[in-house]
């Protein structure tokens, strides 16, 4: 691999953001008021907020609900014309948009940059984006951990200020964004009631990533699971290119996809991409058939850089939505038909894909690496923190970029999924908190069904997120008559939702609900059947819809 010769500059930002003049009269962000020195408390949020309506912003404002300590979550609605609910929102057909900030409160930039997109975009009287979508923007989804407010070299090691910020885990020390397929924090089950509710048809995720020096203002990845059959390459090969060239050429920024060095000092053997795995946030809404985008600012910018690319680059995302937005609306509707069809009719199904890894095929990229010089810094060694990185240049180096999943494993969708004993309320709560359309059968009858025979589990030594992940061998039997009670549990996969269920039940999902052991309690002692088996042919007996 080939090292490029000249060595290139940071572009000077052309940043659309500009914090504004205090004589104006606009309301200023905490981050704005003190020059970039502090970053909001929940508070200041909630004031904030407030006093875009005092200006006479034609926003609605509601909570998606509480946080573990009982902190109200705040959501704003705008568009032109305004709406109050989801269901006006679905009579103007436009795109909805979904922008969440703070999911880890020590990355502090997301939360001050939608504040301060909303102020300039609701007290802007001239069009702009919210004349062709609805906004809903959720600026401090972690409101626990944005509170436990500490030094930024405790909670955010690698990052350039603020000196004091959040935590990124919430109050019941749990990740959120490794808490999509689980649901067990509050936070995660209310965002799932949005998501149910408004059903919005791009999801954003506002981050800052602490990892490898490199020479980009912000880094991006869309959905990566290979189940996300339809936002995927439409998000990674349309709207991901379109945004990089506009954020290079009309906002002076350099963008890229997602990822990190191998080293800081081996950068050439490769960029590499995280995980495709749906407890993450924007691969979980992948596999609602729905656009996402993670966003990721680069933490060894300075504070107000920071906020000023992932300013731009979320205005960027909604003014495409906007400028495309008959492709938007499209994709969420052929998404819905596509896959309703397929579990209508199985034998038309694909192979939906369950587990995947990593591909190594790549073709070789330049990318930007951030040359660094190490420091001893006694006062940073006496603390017991690592000697520190300082940034000099930045270098072109041609290296593979690893950004793409393959499949390792499929399934063809079932008629529908039947859940005939015990686990069946547990099921039924959980996949009801996804938005899973789910049925009851109210007679016995029989089904021609495959049945899981498990032959041993696997579990993880080491807790993750206080759970000994589970990974399940076995196969399926050939397909049987087998006898459902009354109160089966039916969930079909002929629903918009279908994916997502296929992922969430089958026991050979690298990141379903038997991964996070939610049906160890039904599990047999040795060998045996999985309590989830499929239905191959139409149930005989009517389904009642469960509410």
């Amino acid at each position: 691999m080939s090292v490029a010769c000249q060595t290139t500059q940071v572009a000077n930002a052309r940043a659309r953001y500009t914090a504004p003049d205090p004589a104006d009269g606009r309301p200023l962000t905490r981050a704005e008021r003190t020059k970039f020195t502090e970053t909001s408390h929940y508070d200041d949020v909630v004031r904030f907020i407030d006093s875009l309506k005092l200006r006479g912003a034609r926003i609605t404002v509601g909570s998606i609900g509480k946080t573990n300590e009982g902190r109200d979550i705040p959501y704003v609605v705008a568009s032109r014309p305004l709406v109050a609910t989801a269901a006006e929102a679905r009579r103007l057909n436009r795109p909805i948009v979904y922008v969440q900030a703070n999911i880890h409160a020590g990355e502090v930039e997301g939360k001050e940059a939608l504040l301060a997109l909303l102020r300039d975009l609701v007290l802007n009287e001239h069009p702009n984006a919210l004349d062709s979508i609805v906004l809903v923007a959720v600026p401090i989804y972690n409101a626990d951990g944005n509170e436990r407010f500490g030094p930024q070299e405790r909670n955010r090691s690698e990052q350039n200020g603020p000196a004091l910020v959040g935590t990124r885990a919430n109050a019941q020390s749990l990740d959120l964004n490794r808490d999509y397929v689980k649901a067990e924090a509050p936070e995660t089950r209310a965002s799932l009631a949005m998501f149910k509710t408004w059903e919005p048809d791009v999801f954003v995720d506002l981050h800052t990533t602490d990892g490898s020096y490199h020479g980009y203002a912000l880094t991006y990845a869309p959905p990566l699971n290979p189940a996300a059959l339809f936002s995927n390459p439409f998000t990674r090969d349309t709207i991901l290119v379109d945004l990089r060239k506009t954020m290079g050429e009309r906002d002076g920024w350099f963008v890229f996809d997602y990822g990190n060095f191998v080293s800081q000092d081996s950068a050439a053997k490769g960029w590499f991409t995280y995980d495709a795995r749906p407890r993450f946030g924007t691969n979980y809404y992948g596999l609602r058939g729905r656009i996402a985008i993670l966003s990721e600012a680069n933490s060894h910018d300075e504070f107000r850089r920071r906020v000023a690319s992932t300013y731009d680059f979320t205005r960027e995302i909604l003014s495409w939505v906007a400028e495309n937005r008959d492709d938007v609306l499209e994709t969420s509707l052929m998404a819905d038909r596509r896959v309703t069809g397929w579990g209508s009719t199985p034998r038309t199904s694909p192979g939906i894909p369950l587990r995947s890894t990593l591909d190594t095929r790549s073709t070789p990229e330049l990318v930007r690496v951030q040359d660094v010089v190490r420091t001893t810094d006694t006062a940073r060694v006496e603390a017991g923190l690592p000697r520190g990185l300082r940034r000099a240049g930045v270098r072109l180096v041609s290296m593979p970029v690893y950004d793409r999943f393959v499949p390792t494993l499929k399934r063809t969708m079932p008629f529908a999924y039947a859940v005939p004993g015990a686990a069946r309320d547990t099921l039924r709560k959980l996949l009801a908190l996804h938005g899973v359309e789910l049925d009851m059968i109210d007679a016995p009858t029989t089904a021609r069904a495959e049945t899981f025979v498990l032959d041993s589990v696997s579990r993880q030594a080491r807790p993750f997120q206080g759970h000994l992940e589970n990974t399940f061998f076995g196969k399926w039997g050939n397909a049987a008559d087998i006898a459902l009670p009354a109160g089966t549990l039916i969930v079909r996969a002929g629903q918009p939702l279908g994916i997502l269920a296929m992922y969430l039940l089958e026991p050979e999902s690298d990141d379903g609900l038997a991964t996070w052991n939610v049906l160890d309690a039904f599990l047999p002692a040795g060998r045996g059947d999985f309590p989830v088996v499929r239905i191959v042919q139409p149930v005989k007996s009517p389904l009642r819809p469960l509410k």
